[in-house]
């Protein structure tokens, strides 16, 4: 943050963990940025309440040494991040410093850097002309940024319409020239660069409309995509106990699904599992664009040894990235890992202001600040008719798996899409280890993607989509009988029914995230193998004895496997194929 003024001082009356109380000589700002006067260091903080003259403040970094009786000066403005060319591939912490730019094992306090390159020079193509109206949010010009091109845009701040009185030509520029003058309706002339700045907990709201998603938004994971699909600008969270695979899911998604930004936002997660990401992202290619992951990706680290005001930051510095990119219309995911973190740190210093508790001692607002959150991202309409999107995954970590906790629990409301990590399911190596059963997408009801599924996949495909869920559950609804009764306790075709949703199982939840093939299933091959599982299932074999059901659809099991593990309708995929019809033929006029 750059060129803030400060409107007013004050002196520290209280500390109480990273709540510190001050009394202010001036005007003060709620969620003002204030700066604490640390033996010759400034140590950034929020003010998250005011009475009076007196501010309380969530400082961002840690509050030893502090004292009664220091100064803080409090400034104008609210906590920003700036945006413009060369975001990708950067790693932020939640205030948007540039973490390789920092120096030595732990982040030295009061120390704050330029999140972008002042340097570096960008080949600018112009986009509109002299005498053009604009507003705030149209497209000035365009940069390359890697496999992009980048939006320079009218500053989102700036209110009412302009006049384009000159705009630079074709070159090359640095971040800070001036490219283009507009003038305003009192004839005022302004002048843009690449560079603006967005106060992190107001949404960028400069586009023409928000609608309902109907696009499904391709994951390549087939959990997700045939059976609980999120839309593009659509909403989803992934609870589930420690060790279930949240991370490792947020990974996939980050490497396969059709996004054109990735934001990651680490928020209070265990420092190893970011330096992961800072280490992997790097050498994995993006299988859409040929280049490396890292070329679409934005990181803003937070770690859990961090103070928890900053995982407050976090979430918010990612939003307002993600919703920059949005405005260039591009589809942007946004993965945040966990939002159960972020919700601590809301409980903390709710504690520390003696706020009235909810459950589990969460502030009372907790719900109403989730949805807030969740309602910023979505499909967008933009003033020249192009389209953007924010499609937003969340990660909860429920104390002992414990759904009905309150974060889970306020999660639920708002997002579209629940998709449940089972513990079961992770310790038999069933992975992506989501709860077919108990996860669920609200966007199967929704008459866009009711009408966009009848055109671009099949009329029929939701109904396949409720048969096969209507039937796993049969499955394990005899399962629980087998269990109780014994495999000679129930009849025959009960094990049939059995094997038939282990082979639904097998054939189309679980996914070999290691396979070059496997991984990533384009919708087309999901269409066609989910197709091809229902024929099975619906195919009465006659069995007379439970051990020849085990051992027939072990053999079925193995060849879809095979065929998943193969190029899609390859000589070898052909060659599977052709075993198992002729098994299931064999079988049938037997």
């Amino acid at each position: 943050m750059e060129n803030i003024t400060i409107i007013s001082k004050g002196k520290v009356t209280a500390i109480v963990g990273n709540l510190v109380e001050a009394v202010s000589d001036g005007p003060l700002i709620q969620n003002g940025i204030c700066f604490f006067q640390h033996e010759g260091k400034e140590i950034m903080g929020e003010v998250i309440k005011t009475e009076g003259n007196k501010a309380f403040a969530q400082v961002f970094e840690t509050t030893r040494g502090f004292r009664g009786g220091m100064e803080v000066h409090f400034s104008g403005s609210m906590l920003e991040v700036s945006l413009g060319p060369g975001l990708l591939t950067r790693n932020f912490d939640g205030l948007q410093n540039d973490l390789d730019k920092m120096e030595g094992v732990f982040l030295e306090p009061g120390a704050r850097t330029f999140p972008l390159d002042k340097a570096s020079v960008w080949p600018f193509t112009p986009l509109v002309k002299s005498g053009d109206a604009v507003e705030a949010g149209d497209w000035l010009g365009e940069v390359p940024e890697y496999h992009l091109r980048h939006k320079i845009m009218v500053p989102f701040k700036w209110e009412g319409s302009y006049e384009v009185a000159w705009i630079a030509g074709k070159g090359e520029y640095r971040i800070t020239d001036t490219i283009v003058r507009l003038t305003n309706a009192a004839g005022e002339e302004m002048a843009v660069t690449m560079i603006q700045t967005w106060p992190v907990k107001l949404p960028i709201t400069r586009y023409r409309e928000k609608r309902r998603p109907g696009k499904l938004f391709e994951t390549g994971v087939r959990v997700i995509d045939t059976m609980n699909p999120i839309l593009e600008g659509g909403t989803g969270f992934i609870p589930g106990p420690f060790g279930s695979g949240k991370t490792v899911l947020q990974h996939a998604l980050a490497k396969q699904a059709a996004a054109d930004v990735v934001i990651i936002a680490a928020c209070g997660e265990r420092a190893n599992e970011v330096v992961e990401i800072f280490t992997e992202f790097p050498h994995l290619d993006d299988p859409h664009t040929g280049r490396k992951l890292v070329e679409r990706t934005v990181i803003i680290a937070n770690t859990s040894n961090m103070p928890v005001a900053a995982r407050e930051a976090s979430v918010y510095t990612a939003m307002t990235i993600a919703e920059y990119y949005r405005s260039m219309g591009l589809r942007t995911l946004l993965l945040a890992d966990s939002t159960s973190r972020w919700a601590q740190a809301l409980r903390e210093m709710s504690n520390r202001m003696e706020e009235l508790p909810g459950p589990d001692a969460f502030p009372m607002d907790l719900s109403a600040i989730i949805a807030s959150y969740y309602s910023r991202a979505g499909y967008a309409l933009l003033n020249n008719g192009k389209s953007g999107s924010i499609t937003f995954i969340g990660t909860v970590s429920p104390a002992g798996g414990n759904l009905l906790e309150p974060v889970t629990e306020a999660t639920k409301k708002v997002a579209r899409c629940f998709f449940a990590l089972s513990q079961n399911r992770a310790d038999s190596k069933r992975y992506p280890a989501i709860d077919p059963i108990d996860s669920y997408s609200k966007y199967l009801e929704y008459h866009e993607f009711i009408g966009f599924a009848a055109r671009e996949i099949g009329s029929s495909w939701i109904d396949k989509v409720d048969f096969v869920k209507n039937f796993l559950i049969r499955g394990q609804e005899v399962n629980e009988q087998i269990n109780i009764l014994g495999d000679d306790g129930v009849p025959v075709a009960y094990h049939e029914i059995f094997w038939k949703a282990e082979l639904i199982d097998f054939a189309i939840l679980q996914q070999d995230a290691f396979d070059a093939i496997d991984s990533n299933t384009p919708l087309k091959r999901q269409k066609y193998m989910l197709e091809k599982v229902i024929e099975v299932v619906n195919t009465e074999f006659g069995f007379d004895d439970f051990n020849r059901v085990r051992d027939y659809f072990k053999r079925i099991i193995n060849l879809f496997k095979q065929m998943n593990y193969s190029e899609f309708k390859s000589e070898k995929f052909r060659d599977y194929e052709s075993q198992l019809h002729h098994l299931i033929t064999e079988k049938i006029t037997a």
